[in-house]
Formats: structure tokens, sequence, C-alpha cells
């Protein structure tokens, strides 16, 4: 049977329900109790009727029996059973035989035990508060295209339950993200989205036109320079949860709207900011994930400080067997030509050991690593670094060979940056179009004087994916960006039973399945 038929039946019975005289989609209903609380009465409930209760939720199973049947109802906190009897309903058991699955339902009864050991709602009166004109999807997990459900994810969230543990625990992530910096007085706050010049990280943004003001405006790429200026100010550790904007490509690891936390701290340096992310961070992973050692992806991950440190430099050097402290372009260039190594047009020799550390390097990082020594070309914010030459003051972190959060002693030498700027410049005249843009009001800024400060920006999305256990950066974002065809099709394919008929008398819904943040480069 067709979806189109499948859906036609449902609204014959919508206006079955109207000739009953109930309106089909309520105003309100009130509930007290969730199915949680219900099922945790436990030994308390036995066969005998027991509390009453209201619920309300939507149908995932019906089995019908003659004058009796059976469903559950799924509520934001589970499952429960309940149990239509006509002699209890009465004239209202005709309402019973007119719900679908995956109906929206206000039920009241006692509570009781079925013979089965279930604890089960006795339905003794019913409201229909919404009717579903789409059958549930019978074969959402086994879906050809996983991105369907990426899509759909209003109905990924009521098929797949585990995906709504994801999205819980990326909110105790963020809550404990937030606790800890409020504990160390730092001051929430909010920069724009919309910026007239983009900068603070190396990549391409999306441009968009404000009419009123007849300019060109940019999505941020970052808020970093806007944090810097609140410095400046004299808001001395601020912090920011920030949607950001990068208009680059995707994988598994990046989705062009992804979700950064910059935090900067006056009077510190990166040493200070150091010791805190390890401190911050390993707290908020054991306060989402409940522990601080479990796997991902089957591998082992610890997150129990000290986490190593590592210098970039040095690292490079051993995987390639050869002195690369010089950071000579020509041997660079040599090293990562002769392994094949894609480098984008234009950089120079930081942006090669970059591109030998990311292919050589990155991928081992399985346990949670400080790297440190970075070039000075790849960070124009940085100060210099106080005891190795020709790099700066820079930390990343990284995890199961992802990049997890970036760092600096901020550059707060008005002349020292205005320098950096204009050196980005010449990188992007020769073609590296993610080099940065001089930002004449972020130096003016700086020419009132910024204390010297530390700063750490975290990829939320990614460390999200981490104590989630999910593969792609689209597991942990509600509403990845996809191309709007994909899957379309599909979807209404695999909406269908196995039997081809519609999902509202005998039949029910399978038990659930088990089932990018861009990169934090300041």
């Amino acid at each position: 049977m067709s979806l189109e038929e499948l859906i036609r039946q449902r609204r014959e019975k919508l206006e079955q329900w109207r000739a009953l005289g109930v309106a089909p989609y309520a105003y309100r209903y009130e509930v007290t109790h969730r199915a949680a609380d219900a099922l945790a009465r436990g030994e308390a409930i036995t066969e005998a009727a027991g509390e009453r209760v209201r619920l309300a939720g939507r149908l995932m199973t019906l089995r019908g029996h003659g004058k009796a049947g059976f469903a559950h109802l799924l509520d934001g906190s589970g499952r429960i059973q309940l149990y239509f009897r006509a002699d209890q309903l009465g004239e209202a058991f005709r309402r019973y035989e007119l719900l679908d699955v995956g109906d929206w339902v206000g039920v009241e009864g006692p509570l009781f035990r079925t013979r089965t050991g279930e604890i089960t709602v006795r339905v003794e009166a019913l409201e229909l508060l919404a009717k579903s004109m789409r059958p549930l999807p019978e074969k959402w997990h086994g879906l050809k295209d996983p991105e369907t459900r990426f899509r759909q994810r209003y109905a990924d969230l009521f098929m797949n339950l585990e995906v709504r543990e994801t999205f819980r625990r990326r909110a105790r992530l963020t809550a404990a993200l937030r606790e800890g910096l409020d504990a160390e007085g730092y001051l929430e706050v909010e920069t724009p989205v919309l910026q007239p010049l983009y900068g603070g990280a190396f990549a391409r943004p999306f441009v968009t036109r404000h009419h009123a003001l007849d300019m060109d405006l940019y999505l941020r790429i970052s808020n970093e320079l806007y944090l810097k200026r609140l410095l400046v100010g004299g808001l001395e550790r601020v912090y920011e949860f920030s949607r950001d904007f990068r208009n680059e490509g995707m994988d598994r690891s990046h989705n062009p709207e992804f979700t950064m936390l910059e935090f900067y701290r006056a009077f510190a340096d990166l040493g200070d900011m150091l010791t805190f992310t390890e401190s911050l961070v390993s707290r908020a992973v054991e306060r989402a994930r409940g522990a601080s050692r479990f796997e991902y992806q089957g591998q082992p991950l610890d997150w129990t400080p000290p986490w190593p440190r590592l210098s970039m430099i040095d690292a490079v050097s051993e995987k390639v067997g050869e002195d690369v402290r010089a950071l000579d372009v020509g041997v660079l260039g040599r090293l990562t030509a002769a392994r094949g190594i894609a480098t984008r047009p234009g950089i120079g020799a930081g942006g090669l050991l970059d591109a030998l550390f990311s292919d050589l390097v990155q991928p081992g990082l399985q346990k949670p690593t400080f790297v440190l020594d970075y070039p000075a070309e790849l960070s124009p914010l940085a100060r210099a670094s106080r005891t190795r030459p020709g790099t700066v003051e820079r930390f990343e972190l990284f995890a199961a060979g992802m990049e997890l959060a970036n760092a600096f002693s901020e550059q707060n030498d008005p002349e020292a940056q205005r320098r950096a700027f204009e050196d980005q410049m010449a990188l992007r005249a020769r073609g590296d179009e993610e080099a940065q843009i001089l930002d004449h009001d972020y130096v003016r800024a700086l020419e009132y004087g910024m204390p010297p400060a530390g700063g750490v920006g975290i990829g939320v999305d990614r460390l999200c994916m981490l104590v989630s256990d999910a593969r792609s950066i689209r597991e942990v974002i509600l509403f990845p960006q996809l191309r709007p065809e994909e899957g379309r099709s599909e979807l209404d394919e695999d909406s269908l039973p196995p039997d081809g008929h519609a999902a509202g008398g005998p039949g029910s819904v399978p038990a659930p399945a088990r089932g990018s943040t861009g990169t934090p480069s300041r």
C-alpha cells in the first residue's frame, strides 16, 4: 500500500474523530505523572488497581484483542504500557478503535501490574491530543541513507531513544563547562554574529547583504577579536558559547555551523590556561559521561589529568626522520610532496609543517594531549615564545585524533599585531584565501592597551562526539547542514510497515535500536 493511501486512511479517521465531537488537535492536557515516575513505583504496584495517574505522550505500539487492547505510550521520560477495555471505557472505547500508532494521547487511570509483571495504566479516560497523519518509519535504523535520520531529526528522536540521551549528555557537558567558568569568576557575554570584517581564524566566511546599510556582512568565523576587545574595556574574565560559521568542506568532524566555547583571562599566560583547561575539560567530561575512562569507537580514552605535552616540531621531526627545526620552506615542501600531502596555495613553512603534523602525527593522538611549539606563521594572534625562537606560545588539545581546543598567550603589542596581520595579507596576496585580514579597529583597540592575557577556544561539538561515542559530528548537532534532496524518497519508502498496511490496529513499531563542529583553530 502506498504512503498516499495510508495518509488517506488516516484522514478518514480524522473526520471520524470530528464526527464524534472531538477536536483532534487539543489546546492542553493536565499531566500529573511521567512514564518514569510511574515505573519507579516498582514493587509497590500489584495486580490490584493502585495509584491514579494522568499521562500524555505518543503511541508507539497498538495491539488489539476484540474488546480489549494494549499500547505503549512514549513521553519525555520513557515508555509505559496502556490497557484498554470496552467495559471500562464505555462509549469512549470507540475512540480507542480510531487510534493509530504515532497519535499523541492523554490517558487517565490506575496503575496495576499485568500477569506478565509489566507495570501498566488501565485507561479509564482517553483524549486525543494530536492526530498523526503519517505512519511511523518501520525500518528507521536500517535506512540505506543514514542522513535521513539527521534531516528528519524529529522522527529520529522518537524512533531511537538513545538519540535523546545524546543531547541530554550534550546539555550536561555545556552546563558543566559553564559552571566551571562561572565558579572562576568569568562573565558570560554575547558578541556579534554578523560582522563587518571577519577574523580570529583561518577560514573562508559566509557572506550576506544588509540592505538598510547597503553593505556586505560576514557570518562570524570566530568571536575572538570581539572578546579581546572586552579585555581592553576592563572585563577581565569573559566567555561565550558562540555559533560560528565557516564556508568550508564537510566531513565527519566538520560542519559549516558549529558551537565554540571561547574564554579569555587577563593577567594569565599559556601555562595558566593549559592548567585551567585540563581541569575544566576533565571535570566536564566526567560530569557528562559519568566516568573519566571509557571507550570511543572501540578505543580506550582516559581523561584523567595530567595529560601529555608534545612539541609539534619535535613530533614531525621524529616522524619524517629529519630535523625540521629550521622551518625551511624548501625542506618542508620536499617532505610534503614526497608523501603526497596536499597543501593550500601560498602557504609558508608553518603551513607546510602543519600539513605534515596533520597527516603523520595527529591521527595517532588517542589520549588527550597538549601540542606545543607552533610556528609564528600559524598563529598571528599569539605572543612569541620566550624559550623557542620562531615559535609562539600556543597549545592545541587533541584526543582520538581530533583537534578539540586551541589557546594562546594573547598578543597585546599593537605594532607586533599589525605586522602579523600584514604578513597574513601578504600570504593572501600569494593565493592563501584563508589567511587573516588586517582589522584596523582591533589594532586601534590594542593601542588603548590590553592587559597580558591567555585565551582558549574549545570545539563543543567535537567534545560532545567523544563523550557520546558518536562517529560523526552530525550525530551531536540536532539539525546539521545537508543537501535538501538527499534521502527524501527513501524516507517515504521506508515509512511503510512490512505488510504495507497502516500501523493503526494490530502491529507495532519495534523497540529503539542502538544507534560537525568546525575546527577550533583561531
